[in-house]
C-alpha cells in the first residue's frame, strides 16, 4: 500500500535528441529525473505536503509517483513549452495541473494558472497560492521540454 506523500519537488528540462524518444529521455536527464521510473499520477496534492527546493536522492530505477507533461517537435525553429502548477489550499489539500504545447511560454503558464484556479472553484476550496514552474525551447533539430512534480 502506498503512503500519502509529504514532499513535492518541481523540475523542468529541455533537450535535443537524435529521435523524439531520445529528446524526451535527454529532457528527463536535464530535469534530473532521467534515471527514475516515473509513475504518472493524477493531480491531487496531499494536504500537508510541502514543496522542497532540494532535489531528492533516489537510487536509479526507483519507482516514483509524478505528475508530468512533455512536448516534442522536429520542426526547426518551432517554440515548444510546458508548465506545471501547484495550487496550495488554505487548510486543505491542493491540486496540480500541467500543460504542454507548441507555442509561447506565456500562453502555457496562463493556461496552467487558469486550470488550477478552475479546479479549486469546482471543488469549492480556498486557493492560497499558485506555484508555477515552466520551460520553453526553440527547436534546432528534434527537441523536447518536460515539467514534473515528484511526490514522495
Amino acid at each position: 500500500m502506498w503512503r500519502v506523500p509529504d514532499n513535492l519537488w518541481i523540475t523542468t528540462g529541455v533537450a535535443e535528441g537524435e529521435t523524439p524518444l531520445n529528446a524526451f529521455d535527454n529532457a528527463l536527464l536535464a530535469a534530473g529525473i532521467g534515471n527514475l521510473n516515473l509513475i504518472k499520477v493524477s493531480s491531487i496534492c496531499p494536504k500537508n505536503a510541502r514543496i522542497t527546493e532540494r532535489k531528492p536522492e533516489f537510487e536509479a530505477g526507483t519507482l516514483v509517483p509524478a505528475v508530468f507533461t512533455s512536448v516534442g517537435s522536429g520542426v526547426q525553429g518551432e517554440e515548444i513549452s510546458c508548465a506545471i502548477g501547484i495550487g496550495i489550499g488554505r487548510g486543505t489539500y491542493g491540486v496540480m495541473m500541467e500543460h504542454a504545447h507548441v507555442g509561447p511560454l506565456d500562453v502555457t503558464e496562463k493556461v496552467v494558472r487558469e486550470m488550477v484556479e478552475g479546479a479549486f472553484r469546482r471543488r469549492g476550496l480556498p486557493l492560497e497560492e499558485v506555484v508555477v514552474r515552466s520551460c520553453h525551447y526553440r527547436v534546432e533539430r528534434i527537441g523536447c521540454v518536460v515539467a514534473a512534480v515528484l511526490m514522495w
